[in-house]
């Protein structure tokens, strides 16, 4: 992988962390202000579903926010785009497919096949 082809990873990184970290604050303040009872059993459940799957949907983006970070710690650290598994250069399609990727498609490919005979 060129430094071209890195830096413009790094960008992209970047971006998506800022706007995650922008979008998930917001989104908890809104649950916190958000703690109105509301007057009927019905409408409780509805509020509370409604919680519930945004704080599951933030939970998401936590985590997706903990891979960029250690994804851009790998650039950095001149660890980025090989291969967790086998050692090997991730191409960088993949890369640029999923940039927080740590294996290359084949091992990725194995993982997934394993998961699915063990009932993951």
């Amino acid at each position: 992988m060129t430094n071209k082809e890195k830096a413009k990873l790094k960008q992209i990184l970047e971006a998506q962390l800022h706007e995650l970290i922008s979008k998930t604050g917001s989104k908890v303040a809104g649950l916190v202000t958000s703690s109105v009872e509301a007057p009927e059993m019905v409408e409780q459940s509805s509020l509370d579903y409604s919680r519930s799957v945004s704080l599951r949907i933030s939970d998401r983006e936590s985590k997706l926010i903990r891979k960029i970070q250690q994804t851009l710690d790998r650039i950095e650290d001149e660890d980025y785009g090989i291969c967790d598994k086998c050692g090997e250069d991730i191409s960088i399609a993949r890369l640029r497919a999923r940039p927080v990727t740590t294996l290359c498609i084949d091992c990725k490919t194995r993982q997934e096949s394993l998961e699915r005979a063990s009932g993951f």
